[in-house]
């Protein structure tokens, strides 16, 4: 009698238990009159169990794609994206960015991927998206929208397939250009075709896609890295995901003196902190002071952020020979982070010796900026990077064994030194640098 009282007992609580759930899923989804709305704050007082919207993955949209100025119609794109933590409810983030004309997507899906960067989906996990409870949208050129939530359980580490199909064309494409990974294409409408077999086409780019959110009851936020082709991971294996931010995610998850913190990547190859990219260089996007808003600040669940940049100011034409700029360019990265509140870690300036543009006066600036970046005042937090992948009898050079063989970017065993290198309970951390 007691064992089934117990029983009972242990039922009852499970069906409250679904009951708040099904709460909170109503809570969260969509509004038709709003779908670019920001995710709802977290309530201080609510237990941690109760979950939080924190970003899983995230890529910052860099330019027009080349080629695509009619746009792509007719078409279902399959892109293969790669969660930092797990979540049992998810969300979109699409942009239209560098569009001239409004972009209609009439069916969009999510799934989990049947094995690694694979278009099949998952048994059982394809789920058809809607966006303010409507199957098509259509996003103004310059715009952005957020899909309303699907109850899937995703896991941490695991590649989704996030799937759109525009029927018509609609102008210049808002891509990624350097993804590491590869995604699909299929003709037609194709996006919930559960088998990969429509999808003969491979790109390795993401296009449109920026974003995905997961709700989640052990993450506690998300940091956002802000990079250039260091942390877009451009020499790491396609695929692997082997950029240094997916080792630090994997600390985070696994560290028990880490926050528990999703790890964001919004790296741009080329990326500058005072320029733009140009007609010379049109996929390296806004500079970085430009692009803190939209894509470290606004990201969901932000919480710390992580600044890796300054070599290509060096490097590119045109070179920025003022150590100090470049100090005083970070200082404002920092600046705008702190007026959010966020924790922000700051990167040393990483050699380059034996690459086609080492100059022995480009590396003194590059010192002379580490320098100050050491002597603080510029970040909350150093990152030394610098220090993780020098190699000590050389120390304007890439150890050997983090070197990919351009003598610039690492190796994958160097993107695991760089992770290596953040004092993760440093992200933790509120108090404000001395600026």
């Amino acid at each position: 009698m007691t064992r089934n009282m117990g029983y009972a007992l242990l039922a009852g609580l499970a069906a409250v238990v679904v009951l708040i759930s099904t709460a909170i899923f109503i809570g969260v989804g969509g509004s038709k009159d709003d779908i670019n709305a920001a995710p709802s704050p977290r309530d201080p007082a609510d237990p941690a169990s109760a979950g939080t919207w924190v970003g899983t993955w995230s890529a910052a949209a860099a330019a027009a794609e080349p080629d695509t100025h009619e746009g792509i119609s007719d078409t279902s794109i399959r892109n293969v994206a790669h969660s930092s933590v797990g979540g049992s409810r998810a969300r979109i983030h699409l942009s239209n960015l560098y569009g001239n004309s409004p972009l209609t997507i009439t069916h969009a899906s999510l799934a989990l991927a049947a094995a690694p960067s694979n278009p099949t989906a998952a048994s059982g996990s394809m789920r058809l998206l809607t966006f303010g409870e409507k199957r098509s949208v259509t996003i103004p050129p310059g715009g952005r929208v957020t899909s309303d939530a699907v109850r899937l359980n995703v896991p941490a580490a695991a590649d989704l397939l996030i799937t759109t199909y525009s029927p018509r064309t609609s102008g210049p494409v808002t891509y990624h250009p350097y993804a590491r990974q590869t995604s699909y294409l299929a003709q037609g409408d194709q996006a919930e075709q559960t088998a990969g077999t429509a999808f003969t086409k491979q790109i390795p780019y993401w296009r449109y896609l920026t974003g995905i959110d997961v709700w989640s009851t052990e993450a506690e936020g998300s940091v956002v890295v802000i990079g250039d082709s260091l942390t877009d991971g451009i020499t790491s294996s396609p695929g692997a995901n082997r950029r240094w931010t997916d080792f630090l995610s994997q600390r985070l998850r696994t560290e028990r003196q880490a926050p528990r913190y999703s790890v964001l990547n919004s790296g741009i190859s080329g990326n500058r902190i005072l320029i733009d990219g140009n007609k010379y260089y049109p996929n390296n996007g806004p500079s970085g002071l430009l692009r803190m808003e939209r894509d470290v600040l606004s990201r969901t669940g932000a919480k710390a952020v992580i600044i890796q940049m300054g070599l290509n100011d060096i490097l590119k034409g045109p070179r920025q020979s003022d150590p100090d700029k470049i100090v005083e360019g970070l200082r404002q990265m920092t600046e705008q982070a702190h007026e959010r509140g966020l924790q922000v870690l700051g990167g040393t300036l990483t050699p380059f010796g034996g690459h086609r543009g080492y100059e022995p006066r480009l590396d003194a600036i590059r010192q002379a900026v580490n320098q100050q970046i050491r002597a603080g005042g510029v970040f909350d937090a150093v990152v030394d990077f610098d220090a993780a992948l020098r190699d000590p009898a050389h120390p304007e050079r890439l150890r050997k064994a983090y070197d990919s063989g351009d003598h610039l970017h690492p190796s994958d065993n160097g993107y695991r030194a760089m992770a290596q290198a953040v004092d993760v309970a440093q992200l933790r951390d509120s108090t404000p640098a001395k600026l």
